[in-house]
Protein backbone atom coordinates (compact mmCIF):
# COMPACT_ATOMS: atom_id res chain seq x y z
CA UNK A 1 0.00 0.00 0.00
CA UNK A 2 1.13 3.14 -1.17
CA UNK A 3 1.49 6.09 1.22
CA UNK A 4 2.59 8.85 -0.58
CA UNK A 5 -0.35 10.90 0.53
CA UNK A 6 -0.25 10.00 3.61
CA UNK A 7 0.04 13.70 4.95
CA UNK A 8 0.93 17.36 3.05
CA UNK A 9 3.95 18.63 4.60
CA UNK A 10 2.62 20.80 7.37
CA UNK A 11 3.33 24.17 6.83
CA UNK A 12 2.14 27.69 7.54
CA UNK A 13 -0.42 27.95 5.19
CA UNK A 14 -1.83 24.91 6.70
CA UNK A 15 -1.93 26.35 10.43
CA UNK A 16 -5.13 27.53 11.36
CA UNK A 17 -5.36 30.88 13.40
CA UNK A 18 -6.04 28.91 16.42
CA UNK A 19 -3.24 27.02 15.93
CA UNK A 20 -4.27 23.48 15.32
CA UNK A 21 -3.84 21.70 12.36
CA UNK A 22 -6.28 20.58 9.57
CA UNK A 23 -7.09 16.54 10.71
CA UNK A 24 -6.70 15.43 6.97
CA UNK A 25 -3.68 16.78 6.40
CA UNK A 26 -2.63 15.59 9.83
CA UNK A 27 -3.53 11.91 9.46
CA UNK A 28 -4.47 11.30 5.84
CA UNK A 29 -7.17 9.92 3.70
CA UNK A 30 -9.07 7.15 5.10
CA UNK A 31 -7.01 3.54 4.63
CA UNK A 32 -3.72 5.09 4.43
CA UNK A 33 -1.20 3.36 6.56
CA UNK A 34 -1.26 6.58 9.02
CA UNK A 35 -4.94 6.55 9.24
CA UNK A 36 -4.67 2.94 11.05
CA UNK A 37 -2.69 4.58 13.54
CA UNK A 38 -4.29 7.45 14.05
CA UNK A 39 -7.79 7.13 13.15
CA UNK A 40 -9.00 3.65 11.93
CA UNK A 41 -11.64 1.24 14.42
CA UNK A 42 -9.06 -0.49 16.31
CA UNK A 43 -10.12 -3.86 15.12
CA UNK A 44 -9.28 -2.58 11.51
CA UNK A 45 -6.65 -1.08 12.72
CA UNK A 46 -5.11 -4.22 14.89
CA UNK A 47 -6.04 -6.59 11.57
CA UNK A 48 -3.89 -4.31 9.37
CA UNK A 49 -0.14 -4.28 11.47
CA UNK A 50 -1.09 -8.03 12.77
CA UNK A 51 -2.32 -10.05 10.25
CA UNK A 52 1.03 -9.55 7.89
CA UNK A 53 3.26 -9.71 11.02
CA UNK A 54 1.87 -13.16 11.87
CA UNK A 55 1.69 -14.09 8.29
CA UNK A 56 5.38 -13.09 7.87
CA UNK A 57 6.53 -15.40 11.03
CA UNK A 58 5.01 -18.32 9.70
CA UNK A 59 6.41 -17.88 6.38
CA UNK A 60 9.85 -17.27 8.00
CA UNK A 61 9.64 -20.64 10.44
CA UNK A 62 8.37 -22.40 6.96
CA UNK A 63 11.65 -21.30 5.49
CA UNK A 64 13.82 -22.16 8.47
CA UNK A 65 12.24 -26.25 8.02
CA UNK A 66 12.77 -26.07 4.24
CA UNK A 67 16.75 -24.48 4.68
CA UNK A 68 17.29 -27.57 7.11
CA UNK A 69 16.36 -29.75 4.47
CA UNK A 70 18.07 -28.24 1.87
CA UNK A 71 21.48 -29.04 3.89
CA UNK A 72 20.15 -32.32 5.76
CA UNK A 73 20.17 -33.38 1.36
CA UNK A 74 23.63 -33.53 1.33
CA UNK A 75 23.13 -36.25 3.92
CA UNK A 76 26.48 -34.80 6.31
CA UNK A 77 25.36 -34.70 9.95
CA UNK A 78 28.14 -32.76 10.71
CA UNK A 79 26.44 -29.97 7.87
CA UNK A 80 23.50 -29.88 10.14
CA UNK A 81 25.44 -29.46 13.58
CA UNK A 82 27.55 -26.20 12.17
CA UNK A 83 23.82 -24.70 11.26
CA UNK A 84 22.74 -25.48 14.79
CA UNK A 85 25.81 -24.54 16.48
CA UNK A 86 25.95 -21.42 14.51
CA UNK A 87 22.24 -20.10 15.31
CA UNK A 88 23.23 -18.09 18.74
CA UNK A 89 25.48 -16.05 16.30
CA UNK A 90 22.51 -15.24 14.13
CA UNK A 91 20.19 -14.79 16.83
CA UNK A 92 22.30 -12.52 18.50
CA UNK A 93 23.27 -10.22 15.44
CA UNK A 94 19.48 -10.27 14.72
CA UNK A 95 19.83 -8.66 18.24
CA UNK A 96 21.61 -5.68 17.44
CA UNK A 97 19.66 -4.83 14.74
CA UNK A 98 16.78 -4.91 17.75
CA UNK A 99 18.66 -2.50 19.66
CA UNK A 100 18.73 0.50 16.91
CA UNK A 101 15.50 -0.93 15.45
CA UNK A 102 12.98 -1.92 18.09
CA UNK A 103 14.28 1.25 20.30
CA UNK A 104 14.24 3.63 16.87
CA UNK A 105 10.90 2.42 15.33
CA UNK A 106 9.27 3.26 18.68
CA UNK A 107 10.45 6.66 19.16
CA UNK A 108 9.40 7.04 15.63
CA UNK A 109 5.82 6.00 15.96
CA UNK A 110 5.97 7.98 19.29
CA UNK A 111 6.85 10.96 17.34
CA UNK A 112 4.65 10.22 14.44
CA UNK A 113 1.52 10.69 16.92
CA UNK A 114 3.01 13.71 18.66
CA UNK A 115 3.53 15.66 15.55
CA UNK A 116 -0.40 15.80 15.05
CA UNK A 117 -0.61 18.72 17.61
CA UNK A 118 3.51 19.63 18.11
CA UNK A 119 4.12 19.59 13.96
CA UNK A 120 7.68 20.22 15.06
CA UNK A 121 7.99 16.75 15.99
CA UNK A 122 8.18 15.31 12.97
CA UNK A 123 11.50 16.59 12.21
CA UNK A 124 13.15 14.77 14.93
CA UNK A 125 12.40 11.73 12.90
CA UNK A 126 14.82 12.10 10.30
CA UNK A 127 17.38 12.42 12.92
CA UNK A 128 16.31 9.09 14.86
CA UNK A 129 15.79 6.84 11.04
CA UNK A 130 19.51 7.62 10.52
CA UNK A 131 20.91 7.04 13.55
CA UNK A 132 18.89 3.54 13.91
CA UNK A 133 20.18 2.69 10.41
CA UNK A 134 23.46 3.72 10.54
CA UNK A 135 24.30 3.03 13.79
CA UNK A 136 23.01 -0.67 13.38
CA UNK A 137 25.61 -0.78 9.86
CA UNK A 138 28.46 0.79 12.03
CA UNK A 139 28.02 -1.50 15.00
CA UNK A 140 27.56 -4.19 12.77
CA UNK A 141 31.00 -3.94 10.59
CA UNK A 142 33.32 -3.68 14.53
CA UNK A 143 31.28 -7.06 15.28
CA UNK A 144 31.37 -8.66 12.64
CA UNK A 145 35.31 -7.80 12.11
CA UNK A 146 35.69 -8.91 15.50
CA UNK A 147 33.86 -12.03 14.97
CA UNK A 148 36.55 -12.54 11.81
CA UNK A 149 39.40 -12.01 13.42
CA UNK A 150 38.66 -14.24 16.15
CA UNK A 151 37.16 -17.07 14.30
CA UNK A 152 38.91 -19.71 15.86
CA UNK A 153 38.21 -18.76 19.63
CA UNK A 154 34.49 -18.38 18.61
CA UNK A 155 34.43 -22.00 16.70
CA UNK A 156 35.59 -23.37 20.07
CA UNK A 157 33.14 -21.38 22.19
CA UNK A 158 30.07 -22.53 19.84
CA UNK A 159 31.19 -25.84 20.92
CA UNK A 160 32.43 -27.22 17.25
CA UNK A 161 34.71 -30.77 17.92
CA UNK A 162 36.90 -31.82 15.06
CA UNK A 163 34.25 -33.38 13.22
CA UNK A 164 32.25 -30.27 13.17
CA UNK A 165 34.88 -27.28 13.30
CA UNK A 166 35.27 -26.93 9.53
CA UNK A 167 31.93 -26.49 9.00
CA UNK A 168 30.88 -24.75 11.66
CA UNK A 169 34.15 -22.07 10.87
CA UNK A 170 32.71 -22.13 6.62
CA UNK A 171 29.22 -20.91 7.99
CA UNK A 172 30.39 -18.19 10.95
CA UNK A 173 33.03 -16.88 8.43
CA UNK A 174 30.36 -16.36 5.95
CA UNK A 175 27.63 -14.97 8.38
CA UNK A 176 30.31 -13.01 10.17
CA UNK A 177 30.69 -11.23 6.79
CA UNK A 178 27.13 -10.22 6.29
CA UNK A 179 26.47 -8.74 9.87
CA UNK A 180 25.88 -5.27 8.94
CA UNK A 181 24.14 -6.22 6.43
CA UNK A 182 21.64 -8.34 8.87
CA UNK A 183 21.55 -5.98 11.30
CA UNK A 184 20.13 -3.21 8.55
CA UNK A 185 18.01 -5.24 7.23
CA UNK A 186 16.30 -6.02 10.95
CA UNK A 187 16.29 -2.54 12.05
CA UNK A 188 14.55 -1.08 7.94
CA UNK A 189 12.31 -3.71 8.60
CA UNK A 190 11.02 -1.84 12.01
CA UNK A 191 10.98 1.61 10.94
CA UNK A 192 8.78 0.52 8.23
CA UNK A 193 6.66 -1.07 10.64
CA UNK A 194 6.63 1.68 12.75
CA UNK A 195 4.81 3.94 10.03
CA UNK A 196 2.27 1.08 10.39
CA UNK A 197 3.12 -0.03 6.65
CA UNK A 198 3.09 -3.79 7.93
CA UNK A 199 1.72 -4.57 4.69
CA UNK A 200 5.12 -3.43 3.71
CA UNK A 201 7.11 -5.35 5.94
CA UNK A 202 5.11 -8.68 5.48
CA UNK A 203 5.73 -8.08 1.37
CA UNK A 204 9.53 -8.02 2.10
CA UNK A 205 10.31 -10.56 4.22
CA UNK A 206 8.10 -13.12 1.91
CA UNK A 207 10.59 -11.59 -0.49
CA UNK A 208 13.45 -12.52 1.27
CA UNK A 209 12.25 -15.67 2.13
CA UNK A 210 11.63 -16.43 -1.97
CA UNK A 211 15.12 -15.40 -2.81
CA UNK A 212 16.67 -17.36 0.04
CA UNK A 213 15.17 -20.15 -1.26
CA UNK A 214 16.08 -19.96 -5.20
CA UNK A 215 19.48 -18.86 -3.75
CA UNK A 216 19.37 -22.35 -1.36
CA UNK A 217 18.91 -24.73 -4.33
CA UNK A 218 21.61 -22.46 -6.48
CA UNK A 219 24.63 -22.24 -4.27
CA UNK A 220 23.75 -25.48 -2.45
CA UNK A 221 21.97 -28.19 -4.87
CA UNK A 222 23.95 -26.86 -7.66
CA UNK A 223 27.27 -25.41 -6.96
CA UNK A 224 27.49 -27.82 -4.07
CA UNK A 225 28.66 -24.58 -1.30
CA UNK A 226 27.26 -26.67 1.91
CA UNK A 227 27.12 -24.17 4.99
CA UNK A 228 29.28 -21.84 3.56
CA UNK A 229 26.60 -21.72 0.35
CA UNK A 230 23.40 -21.69 3.00
CA UNK A 231 25.29 -18.41 5.00
CA UNK A 232 25.72 -16.61 1.56
CA UNK A 233 22.01 -17.55 0.53
CA UNK A 234 21.36 -15.96 3.89
CA UNK A 235 23.04 -13.07 3.81
CA UNK A 236 22.35 -12.11 -0.01
CA UNK A 237 18.44 -12.93 0.70
CA UNK A 238 18.97 -9.87 3.64
CA UNK A 239 20.34 -7.66 1.35
CA UNK A 240 17.17 -7.92 -0.31
CA UNK A 241 15.15 -6.72 2.35
CA UNK A 242 17.89 -3.63 2.72
CA UNK A 243 17.40 -2.88 -0.99
CA UNK A 244 13.42 -3.33 -0.65
CA UNK A 245 12.64 -1.32 2.47
CA UNK A 246 15.53 1.37 1.88
CA UNK A 247 13.57 2.01 -1.42
CA UNK A 248 10.10 1.98 -0.06
CA UNK A 249 10.76 4.26 3.04
CA UNK A 250 12.86 6.69 1.06
CA UNK A 251 9.64 6.94 -2.04
CA UNK A 252 7.34 7.20 0.39
CA UNK A 253 8.09 8.38 3.94
CA UNK A 254 7.82 11.83 4.30
CA UNK A 255 9.47 12.16 7.57
CA UNK A 256 12.11 8.90 8.02
CA UNK A 257 15.38 10.43 6.21
CA UNK A 258 18.23 7.90 5.75
CA UNK A 259 20.84 9.85 4.18
CA UNK A 260 24.26 9.89 6.62
CA UNK A 261 24.04 13.77 7.29
CA UNK A 262 20.96 13.42 9.31
CA UNK A 263 23.13 11.32 11.82
CA UNK A 264 23.30 12.33 15.41
CA UNK A 265 24.75 11.32 18.79
CA UNK A 266 22.06 13.87 20.10
CA UNK A 267 21.27 12.47 23.96
CA UNK A 268 17.44 13.40 22.82
CA UNK A 269 17.83 10.39 20.69
CA UNK A 270 20.31 8.07 21.77
CA UNK A 271 18.78 8.09 25.29
CA UNK A 272 15.69 6.64 24.33
CA UNK A 273 16.87 4.36 21.40
CA UNK A 274 18.96 2.92 23.52
CA UNK A 275 16.61 3.00 26.85
CA UNK A 276 14.38 0.38 24.81
CA UNK A 277 16.62 -1.34 22.61
CA UNK A 278 19.26 -2.58 24.88
CA UNK A 279 16.53 -4.74 26.57
CA UNK A 280 16.23 -6.65 23.40
CA UNK A 281 19.81 -7.80 23.10
CA UNK A 282 19.65 -8.37 26.99
CA UNK A 283 16.60 -10.99 25.94
CA UNK A 284 18.37 -12.52 23.16
CA UNK A 285 21.82 -13.22 25.12
CA UNK A 286 19.37 -14.73 27.89
CA UNK A 287 17.56 -16.74 24.96
CA UNK A 288 20.33 -18.38 23.81
CA UNK A 289 21.99 -19.30 27.30
CA UNK A 290 18.33 -21.05 28.62
CA UNK A 291 18.20 -22.56 25.27
CA UNK A 292 21.39 -23.95 25.38
CA UNK A 293 21.15 -24.99 29.48
CA UNK A 294 17.60 -26.15 28.84
CA UNK A 295 18.91 -28.32 25.35
CA UNK A 296 21.93 -30.24 27.83
CA UNK A 297 19.58 -31.23 30.78
CA UNK A 298 16.62 -32.90 28.49
CA UNK A 299 19.21 -34.54 26.66
CA UNK A 300 20.24 -36.43 29.85
CA UNK A 301 16.98 -38.34 30.22
CA UNK A 302 17.22 -39.77 26.29
CA UNK A 303 16.23 -39.35 22.88
CA UNK A 304 12.43 -40.18 23.30
CA UNK A 305 11.71 -36.90 25.41
CA UNK A 306 14.06 -34.77 23.40
CA UNK A 307 11.71 -35.77 20.61
CA UNK A 308 8.50 -34.85 21.92
CA UNK A 309 9.94 -31.90 23.11
CA UNK A 310 10.73 -30.84 19.31
CA UNK A 311 7.34 -32.48 18.19
CA UNK A 312 5.78 -30.04 20.74
CA UNK A 313 7.79 -27.09 20.22
CA UNK A 314 6.90 -27.09 16.44
CA UNK A 315 3.03 -27.65 17.30
CA UNK A 316 2.97 -24.61 19.66
CA UNK A 317 5.07 -22.68 17.44
CA UNK A 318 1.44 -21.88 15.01
CA UNK A 319 -0.11 -19.89 18.20
CA UNK A 320 2.83 -18.33 19.73
CA UNK A 321 3.54 -16.70 16.17
CA UNK A 322 -0.10 -15.84 15.77
CA UNK A 323 0.30 -14.16 19.41
CA UNK A 324 3.52 -12.25 18.31
CA UNK A 325 2.27 -10.96 15.86
CA UNK A 326 -0.54 -9.49 17.62
CA UNK A 327 2.19 -7.98 20.43
CA UNK A 328 4.81 -6.56 17.74
CA UNK A 329 1.93 -5.51 15.24
CA UNK A 330 0.26 -3.73 17.93
CA UNK A 331 3.09 -1.26 19.17
CA UNK A 332 3.49 1.20 16.00
CA UNK A 333 -0.49 1.87 16.87
CA UNK A 334 0.20 2.03 21.10
CA UNK A 335 3.60 4.37 20.89
CA UNK A 336 1.31 6.64 17.84
CA UNK A 337 -1.35 7.04 20.53
CA UNK A 338 0.84 7.52 23.48
CA UNK A 339 2.57 10.24 21.61
CA UNK A 340 -0.45 11.72 20.49
CA UNK A 341 -1.73 11.66 24.15
CA UNK A 342 -4.81 9.69 22.66
CA UNK A 343 -5.65 7.75 26.13
CA UNK A 344 -9.33 6.12 24.83
CA UNK A 345 -7.37 4.72 21.63
CA UNK A 346 -4.61 3.66 23.72
CA UNK A 347 -6.68 2.02 25.95
CA UNK A 348 -9.04 0.25 23.59
CA UNK A 349 -5.95 -1.29 21.83
CA UNK A 350 -4.39 -2.71 24.51
CA UNK A 351 -7.82 -4.18 25.37
CA UNK A 352 -8.33 -5.65 22.13
CA UNK A 353 -5.19 -6.92 21.61
CA UNK A 354 -5.41 -8.79 25.32
CA UNK A 355 -8.53 -10.44 24.36
CA UNK A 356 -7.41 -11.26 20.95
CA UNK A 357 -3.89 -12.80 22.93
CA UNK A 358 -6.22 -15.11 25.40
CA UNK A 359 -8.42 -16.00 22.24
CA UNK A 360 -6.26 -17.47 20.47
CA UNK A 361 -4.38 -19.38 23.31
CA UNK A 362 -7.33 -20.88 24.22
CA UNK A 363 -8.99 -21.88 20.93
CA UNK A 364 -5.45 -23.46 20.31
CA UNK A 365 -4.80 -24.96 23.74
CA UNK A 366 -8.29 -26.64 23.28
CA UNK A 367 -8.07 -27.31 19.67
CA UNK A 368 -4.80 -29.61 20.07
CA UNK A 369 -5.71 -31.03 23.93
CA UNK A 370 -8.43 -32.95 21.70
CA UNK A 371 -6.37 -33.70 18.23
CA UNK A 372 -3.36 -34.14 20.19
CA UNK A 373 -2.52 -37.72 19.41
CA UNK A 374 -3.42 -37.10 15.56
CA UNK A 375 -1.00 -33.84 15.58
CA UNK A 376 1.77 -35.67 17.42
CA UNK A 377 1.66 -39.38 14.98
CA UNK A 378 2.03 -36.79 12.40
CA UNK A 379 5.75 -36.15 13.33
CA UNK A 380 6.86 -39.29 14.98
CA UNK A 381 5.68 -43.21 15.02
CA UNK A 382 6.93 -43.99 18.19
CA UNK A 383 3.80 -44.41 20.58
CA UNK A 384 5.89 -44.05 23.41
CA UNK A 385 6.60 -39.96 22.57
CA UNK A 386 3.24 -39.28 22.74
CA UNK A 387 2.73 -39.78 26.78
CA UNK A 388 5.39 -37.43 27.88
CA UNK A 389 4.55 -35.39 24.45
CA UNK A 390 1.11 -34.63 25.79
CA UNK A 391 2.54 -33.24 28.84
CA UNK A 392 4.64 -31.16 27.06
CA UNK A 393 2.50 -29.79 25.09
CA UNK A 394 -0.02 -28.60 27.63
CA UNK A 395 3.47 -26.74 29.40
CA UNK A 396 4.08 -25.36 26.12
CA UNK A 397 0.67 -24.20 25.80
CA UNK A 398 0.21 -22.20 28.96
CA UNK A 399 3.39 -20.61 28.66
CA UNK A 400 2.65 -19.53 25.50
CA UNK A 401 -0.64 -17.54 26.57
CA UNK A 402 1.36 -16.64 29.76
CA UNK A 403 4.10 -15.39 27.09
CA UNK A 404 1.71 -13.44 25.04
CA UNK A 405 0.39 -11.49 27.53
CA UNK A 406 3.54 -11.03 29.09
CA UNK A 407 4.67 -9.49 25.38
CA UNK A 408 1.92 -7.35 25.19
CA UNK A 409 3.19 -5.20 28.79
CA UNK A 410 6.58 -4.92 27.21
CA UNK A 411 5.04 -3.81 24.18
CA UNK A 412 3.20 -0.92 26.18
CA UNK A 413 6.32 0.01 27.89
CA UNK A 414 8.33 0.13 24.42
CA UNK A 415 5.52 2.24 23.07
CA UNK A 416 5.75 4.41 26.22
CA UNK A 417 9.15 5.31 26.41
CA UNK A 418 9.40 3.31 29.99
CA UNK A 419 13.01 1.93 28.86
CA UNK A 420 13.52 0.47 33.09
CA UNK A 421 10.29 -1.47 32.66
CA UNK A 422 11.08 -2.88 29.42
CA UNK A 423 14.49 -4.05 30.08
CA UNK A 424 13.47 -5.80 33.30
CA UNK A 425 10.56 -7.73 30.96
CA UNK A 426 13.23 -8.90 29.22
CA UNK A 427 15.83 -9.88 31.28
CA UNK A 428 13.39 -11.45 33.89
CA UNK A 429 12.72 -14.70 32.16
CA UNK A 430 16.41 -15.71 31.17
CA UNK A 431 17.46 -14.51 34.69
CA UNK A 432 14.64 -17.20 36.38
CA UNK A 433 14.77 -19.25 33.85
CA UNK A 434 17.98 -20.76 35.11
CA UNK A 435 17.66 -21.56 38.22
CA UNK A 436 13.89 -22.52 37.78
CA UNK A 437 15.08 -25.25 35.08
CA UNK A 438 18.23 -26.36 37.46
CA UNK A 439 16.03 -26.45 40.42
CA UNK A 440 12.80 -28.67 38.92
CA UNK A 441 15.69 -31.10 37.03
CA UNK A 442 17.24 -32.11 40.66
CA UNK A 443 13.72 -31.94 42.59
CA UNK A 444 11.46 -33.43 39.89
CA UNK A 445 13.29 -34.93 37.26
CA UNK A 446 12.05 -34.62 33.79
CA UNK A 447 8.62 -33.27 34.89
CA UNK A 448 10.89 -30.41 36.56
CA UNK A 449 12.41 -29.69 33.17
CA UNK A 450 8.85 -30.00 31.27
CA UNK A 451 7.26 -27.29 33.54
CA UNK A 452 10.63 -24.66 34.13
CA UNK A 453 9.49 -22.68 31.23
CA UNK A 454 5.55 -22.16 32.46
CA UNK A 455 6.70 -21.63 35.73
CA UNK A 456 8.67 -18.62 34.36
CA UNK A 457 6.91 -17.41 32.04
CA UNK A 458 3.89 -17.49 34.54
CA UNK A 459 5.81 -15.48 37.52
CA UNK A 460 7.31 -13.01 34.37
CA UNK A 461 3.75 -12.37 34.22
CA UNK A 462 3.02 -11.76 37.63
CA UNK A 463 6.56 -8.66 37.68
CA UNK A 464 4.86 -7.84 34.59
CA UNK A 465 1.77 -6.96 36.48
CA UNK A 466 3.39 -5.76 38.95
CA UNK A 467 5.65 -3.13 37.05
CA UNK A 468 2.54 -2.13 34.73
CA UNK A 469 0.73 -0.78 38.23
CA UNK A 470 4.06 0.80 39.38
CA UNK A 471 4.32 2.86 36.10
CA UNK A 472 0.37 3.70 35.30
CA UNK A 473 1.24 7.02 36.72
CA UNK A 474 3.99 7.83 35.10
CA UNK A 475 2.10 6.80 31.65
CA UNK A 476 -0.77 8.65 32.67
CA UNK A 477 1.41 11.85 32.85
CA UNK A 478 3.03 11.19 29.41
CA UNK A 479 -0.64 10.45 27.93
CA UNK A 480 -1.57 14.11 29.35
CA UNK A 481 1.78 15.82 28.29
CA UNK A 482 0.40 14.56 24.49
CA UNK A 483 -3.43 15.32 24.78
CA UNK A 484 -4.39 17.90 22.14
CA UNK A 485 -5.17 19.99 25.20
CA UNK A 486 -2.55 20.32 26.55
CA UNK A 487 -0.59 20.86 23.06
CA UNK A 488 -2.89 23.82 22.26
CA UNK A 489 -2.47 25.27 25.90
CA UNK A 490 1.11 25.29 25.61
CA UNK A 491 1.02 27.00 22.23
CA UNK A 492 -1.26 29.72 23.23
CA UNK A 493 1.16 32.12 25.04
CA UNK A 494 3.51 32.51 22.06
CA UNK A 495 0.25 33.53 20.05
CA UNK A 496 -0.48 36.36 22.03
Amino acid sequence: MSTTDLQTPVTAEAVGTVGTVDPVVAVGAVGTDRWYLSSAPIVRALVHLCVPMAAAMIVGALHNVINAGFIGSLHDTALLAAVTLGSPVLALVMAVGGVFGVGGSALVSRLLGAAEHEPAKAHEIRHVASFAVWGSVITGVVLGGAGLLLLDPLVRLLGADAATAPATRSYIAVMLAFVPVLAAAFCLEQLVRSEGAARQVMIGLIASTVANVVLDVLLILVLRWGVAGAALAVGLANLVVVVYFATWLTRHSEHVRLAPRWFTLSPAVLKPVFGVGVGELLQAAFLVVTALVLNNLAAAYGDGPLAAMGVAVRIAQVPEFLVMGITLGVLPLLAYSYGKGDRDRLTAALRSSALTVAGIGVLFSVTAFVFREQLFTAFVADRSVLTIGVTILTAQLVAMIANGFTGLITSVFQATGRALAATVMSVTQGVLFIPVVILGNRWFGLSGIVWALTVTECAVLVVGAVLWLASRGAIDRGLAEGSPARAQAMSEPAEH
